[in-house]
């Protein structure tokens, strides 16, 4: 499966997501704080981000800006044929050692891979088989070029920056939370662990991401959910709700329902997806 979106639009209500495919994903344009996993991003145009299956994500975006973006989402499988050519190189290897990745493009780096992204526009919009055989190619062009970008030493491991102490502030609130989602937290434990006023930490938290601490708890909590059934389906469901820290079952039933779009007893039946 190999999906391209171009999108031009109004921003929307923040939402946060997960899928078990890849993704790149590519900021044309607008206002963007960008949640994955435990790590928040402040994007500016030309930036390029690398996703590697079923983490937390999430765009917090300015309303009175148009929001432009490049978005592909992609099974790994699609791409053995290429991986077992002569002299071929993993190109999934960023996706798996640097899992979710930013990349800052500029000047001609930021040139090219808007130009590769605009020629698998051009073949998707044609619709026939080779239109789709050109995308596929030029797609695997795209990560051969992320793959040389990855692999230059100042790029390879860059230290994450922030354009504020706003979001500086939240990228601290976030690792805590990513250390203690399961416990049963209160914002009272926040404020002494951090130091800050609850009433200002939930404010600052809503302000640049966009939601609630709790919205983000609780949506952490079902994303795990998910990936424990899938990789251990021998847990059931009560096991599954106590070890993430829901009291109640109902309480954990209702929420994934909620956010899944099923009950936990349905996602666990389901085939899973290869």
């Amino acid at each position: 499966m190999l999906d391209l979106h171009y999108w031009s639009d109004q921003p929307m209500e923040p939402f946060f997501h997960s899928h078990m495919f890849y993704e790149v994903y590519y900021f044309h344009g607008g206002k963007c704080n960008y949640l994955i996993g435990d790590q928040i991003y402040e994007l500016a145009p030309g930036d390029l981000i690398i996703m590697y299956g079923m983490t937390l994500h999430c765009a917090k975006t300015d309303p009175t800006v148009e929001y432009i973006r490049s978005i592909i989402h992609f099974e790994p499988t699609m791409l053995q044929p290429y991986l077992e050519l002569p002299h071929a190189r993993n190109v999934l290897q960023p996706f798996q050692q640097l899992n979710n990745y930013r990349l800052r493009l500029r000047g001609e780096d930021k040139a090219e891979v808007e130009r590769i992204l605009a020629r698998m526009n051009e073949y998707q919009k044609r619709g026939d088989t080779i239109g789709e055989n050109r995308l596929r190619l030029a797609f695997v062009d795209l990560l051969y070029y992320i793959l040389d970008l990855c692999e230059q030493p100042l790029l390879h491991r860059n230290r994450q920056e922030y354009s504020s102490e706003k979001e500086a502030t939240v990228q601290r609130i976030i690792s805590v939370l990513e250390e203690r989602y399961t416990e049963d937290i209160n914002m009272e434990q926040l404020e002494e662990q951090l130091h800050l006023s609850k009433s200002y930490l939930s404010k600052l938290f809503k302000e640049v991401t966009g939601v609630t601490i709790f919205h983000f708890i609780y949506r952490r909590r079902i994303n795990e959910a998910k990936i424990l059934f899938l990789m251990q389906p021998e847990l059931t469901v009560t096991e599954v709700c106590f070890r993430l820290g829901f009291k109640h079952l109902a309480h954990f039933s209702r929420l994934f329902k909620q956010y899944a779009g099923m009950t936990p007893e349905q996602f666990r039946k389901r085939e899973p997806i290869l």
